[in-house]
């Protein structure tokens, strides 16, 4: 594949929506061939699955369904949206990917990383990211800067144990995996994190 596959994660609250908004802002001024994509979801299909998901009604889903929709939607997304685009020389850029998987579903409902993986081998096979951009703010933190939970988002709901375990998780992902992760301390102000953010992306050539 000629492009990169960029991938940013964190716990809820901690910013990627508005860190990838100023991302988008800044490729656009500097003209780069990027695109900015999202999971669940980034394509008609996989959004409907997203809506099933965390549609907050849906307390009875089980957590094997749970990641059985997410590794559906993700294997939808990439052959449909990523996988193209990636060939025509784009960045992609996208808003959580499989370690969002392994953080949720493995660490914190205690599935296992094995039990993840295997039912996302398509795309850990052929579309591991090159990068992960990991913001990095615990979840208590990042709750109470974007002004507590989403009532009608079924992950949000799921309690401070939950979230202590999503956030355990990527630390540990990010341990296992130091050459792909790239870890943001994401506790001061956007423009701050932005910069860094930038500052990364630029060292590893990945923008100019």
């Amino acid at each position: 594949m000629k492009g990169k596959f960029i991938t940013f994660e964190g716990c809820e609250g901690v910013g990627k929506s508005s860190q990838i908004r100023l991302l988008s802002q800044y490729l656009d001024r500097e003209k780069v061939n990027y695109c900015i994509t999202r999971e669940p979801g980034g394509e008609p299909v996989a959004e409907k699955i997203r809506n099933i998901i965390l549609d907050g009604e849906n307390v009875s889903m089980t957590d094997e369904c749970e990641a059985l929709l997410y590794a559906a939607s993700r294997v939808q997304h990439l052959i449909k949206e990523v996988k193209p685009r990636l060939e025509s020389g784009q960045l992609v850029f996208c808003d959580r990917f499989i370690d969002s998987s392994f953080a949720y579903q493995g660490y914190a409902r205690g599935l296992g990383y094995e039990f993840v993986a295997k039912i996302n081998d398509y795309a850990i096979k052929n579309f591991m990211p090159d990068y992960t951009v990991f913001l990095n703010l615990d979840p208590l933190a990042a709750f109470k800067r974007k002004g507590g939970v989403d009532k009608n988002d079924r992950l949000e709901l799921s309690g401070e144990e939950f979230h202590a375990k999503v956030y355990k998780g990527y630390l540990d992902l990010a341990e296992k995996f130091p050459e792909r992760f790239i870890v943001i301390d994401a506790s001061g102000e956007k423009m701050q994190t932005h910069e860094k953010i930038i500052t990364e992306l630029r060292r590893r050539s990945i923008i100019k």
